[in-house]
């Protein structure tokens, strides 16, 4: 069974998320692509759901045990990223690098990767996807008491840990 992955943007973000879905779907670790729109052949309301929409039912999918990752478009990735993380339990990074790509998932457990339509070229968003997808988090790793560290506080219901 492979990686049960939601995709989906905003209006600025719908052609990388239609391009790189295909992508994924012929991904034999990928087992199962969610989408979750925005679609050009959307009602117009839909076509043009604000942002927010996006990052929060993806990042309750995953909390909800529905999906196991998403990767979502905007025009920046900064909005989605915000409305992803807001989400008890999830926890998303913006990123158009392969570095910081990588260590989203091995330094800081990021279920949710989100990336710019406006910010970065199509073929390195391809590329940046296929390379995410292939991380996985080592709860044995060092950086394990630091992920720790933020899914206490979040069970905290935002309290300092340790106090």
């Amino acid at each position: 069974m492979g990686l049960r992955l939601i995709l989906g943007a905003d209006e600025a973000g719908v052609d990388y998320k239609n391009q790189i879905m295909a992508d994924l779907r012929a991904d034999p670790r990928v087992g199962e692509v969610i989408d979750i729109g925005v679609n050009r052949t959307d009602a117009p309301e839909q076509f043009t759901k604000p942002y927010p929409y996006v990052g929060i039912a993806a990042g309750e999918m995953i909390r909800d045990g529905r999906a196991d990752r998403a990767i979502l478009f905007c025009g920046t990735g900064i909005g989605v990223a915000i409305a992803a993380n807001k989400v008890d339990g999830i926890r998303a990074a913006t990123a158009h690098d392969s570095f910081s790509v990588e260590r989203s998932v091995l330094s800081n457990d990021c279920q949710v990767l989100i990336m710019g339509q406006r910010v970065v070229g199509v073929e390195l968003a391809r590329r940046l996807a296929r390379e995410w997808i292939g991380y996985t988090f080592d709860p044995e790793s060092a950086s394990a008491a630091k992920v720790k560290l933020l899914t206490d506080f979040e069970g905290c219901q935002g309290r300092a840990t340790g106090s």
